[in-house]
């Protein structure tokens, strides 16, 4: 559900969030923080409409549900995707082939840094098709994700 009421000349940026995302300010603190997935939305919306920007933030459980809405980001000609795919980074072959079929360019975003984390988080297929990564910056991965989709 787009969090702006902008109207629909402004620039979108699509932020997908997946598995476990809505659980933020309450799952593993200690490694996610306290911000809550709402919490990073608003700022998110905020700092979109200083970049001239509108953000459509959403969340899901659901691989496909996911692939849909990165089909949807493409038809509806988004700026960017903005995507913390949670556990189904390092499991997706669908999301990474999803990300490659679309125009629109898609930045990697997590809270923690995989790479300091067990050997298994490692391995990115979302990685290996974004177009940038943000990581390891808490909820600043988002702010900073966003940045540089001004840019695109």
């Amino acid at each position: 559900m787009p969090l702006s009421n902008e109207c629909s000349e402004t620039p979108a940026v699509f932020v997908l969030s997946g598995p476990n995302l809505n659980l933020l300010g309450t799952r593993e603190p200690e490694i996610y923080g306290h911000d809550t997935l709402e919490d990073i939305h608003g700022r998110l919306a905020e700092r979109a409409a200083a970049l001239g920007l509108r953000v459509d933030c959403r969340q899901s459980n659901h691989e496909g549900t996911l692939i849909d809405w990165l089909h949807e980001a493409h038809f509806a000609g988004a700026k960017a995707v903005l995507l913390n795919a949670g556990g189904y980074t390092h499991t997706s072959v669908a999301l990474h082939d999803a990300i490659k079929s679309i125009r629109v360019p898609v930045i990697e975003v997590h809270l923690s840094d995989p790479m300091k984390r067990e050997s298994f988080r490692h391995l990115s297929y979302i990685g290996m098709a974004a177009a940038a990564h943000f990581a390891g910056h808490g909820a600043d991965s988002y702010m900073l994700a966003l940045d540089a989709a001004a840019r695109f």
